[in-house]
């Protein structure tokens, strides 16, 4: 009786007092781990202090953030563009110099200024203009606030500044484009934006992982 009492007393159970003549055995509460050492490191969890870091995950969003960031900003800059004809004389190839017989030469050169401003071009602004499901004061609205949206949520994408904001600004602006290339049948240029918007949805899916920004939270 005393050797069964005694793996009793090294058992997971203890026994209580009789009654009517019968003991009973109640589980006792036990840590694993902590009396049983051996299996520590295989059966003990213990929380993680802190979030891993995925670092492929966050380069990853990186170069889509600046890629897209770089794409709207030079998107918005080129609406600020004109090329203007400029006569210019002729250069003989053998000296580098103008030509003697005095030719001139028109050649085009690229400028930028506020003054050139066009946020839609006029191949696809007589097209808007003759769609019935296109309000006119819609397209003067949406032509004048396009290239500056592009340059603020491009800029704001780039240092990180509410990147979660700026990508669904940019994604609603691709959108909005999609609708007026659809109304003018130009279906290269809907897949060409479609493109654009799978971008915009990684990036979002990633923002996660963003590690490098002014303003995380947003």
């Amino acid at each position: 009786m005393e050797d069964e009492l005694r793996l009793f007393r090294h058992s997971r159970f203890t026994l209580l007092s009789p009654v009517n003549g019968r003991r009973l055995l109640r589980p006792m509460p036990f840590k694993l781990g902590v009396e049983r050492g051996d299996m520590t490191d295989s059966t003990e969890t213990k929380p993680e202090s802190s979030r891993k870091v995925h670092w492929d995950f966050t380069y990853a969003y990186l170069v889509l953030r600046v890629w897209l960031a770089v794409r709207a900003l030079f998107i918005g800059i080129e609406k600020y563009s004109s090329y203007k004809s400029v006569a210019m004389p002729l250069i003989d190839p053998s000296t580098g110099q103008p030509d003697a017989s005095g030719v001139m030469v028109n050649v085009n050169i690229k400028t930028y200024a506020l003054a050139n401003y066009a946020g839609i071009p006029a191949a696809f602004k007589d097209k808007f203009a003759h769609e019935p499901l296109f309000p006119k004061f819609a397209l003067v609205a949406f032509e004048k606030m396009l290239g500056p949206a592009f340059i603020l949520t491009g800029f704001m994408l780039l240092i990180g500044l509410g990147t979660r904001l700026s990508l669904l600004a940019q994604a609603l602006l691709y959108i909005a484009l999609t609708v007026g290339l659809v109304l003018i049948d130009q279906p290269d240029g809907v897949a060409y934006l479609g493109i654009h918007i799978g971008l915009v949805a990684g990036a979002l899916i990633l923002a996660e992982h963003n590690r490098f920004a002014v303003l995380k939270k947003w």
